[in-house]
């Protein structure tokens, strides 16, 4: 999806940030990346799916000052989205369609998303 919003918006993004690769803080190691409030959102997905109960307060406020309220439901529900997708899809088996695999050969490559099922 984010892929796929990128072109929709015509606005140019290092994918390499999905999986940490690159991401910076705010003191200058990469920053956004090109994507809109990205260390703030990514603070926030990354506290959701810990253990940090400040910390996820933290970020939570974060994304609030950033971004306003609205956005912060509509981050919330983004996450809770993919959490459960990738969960469903996780227990029942689900291959990748043959349509998205050979549209992302490149793209898998180049994260090692291909990689991740090796080392589980």
């Amino acid at each position: 999806m984010l892929r796929a919003s990128a072109r929709a918006t015509n606005t140019t993004i290092d994918l390499k940030v999905i999986t940490g690769d690159g991401f910076g803080d705010d003191s200058g190691g990469g920053g956004d990346r090109g994507i809109p409030h990205g260390v703030a959102l990514t603070a926030f997905a990354e506290a959701v799916l810990g253990n940090d109960d400040a910390g996820l307060a933290d970020a939570r406020q974060r994304v609030r000052d950033e971004l306003r309220d609205a956005a912060l439901v509509d981050t919330a529900a983004v996450i809770a989205n993919y959490c459960a997708l990738d969960r469903v899809a996780d227990a029942t088996g689900i291959p990748l369609e043959p349509g998205k695999e050979a549209n992302t050969v490149e793209l898998r490559a180049g994260l090692g998303i291909d990689d991740f099922a090796r080392r589980t």
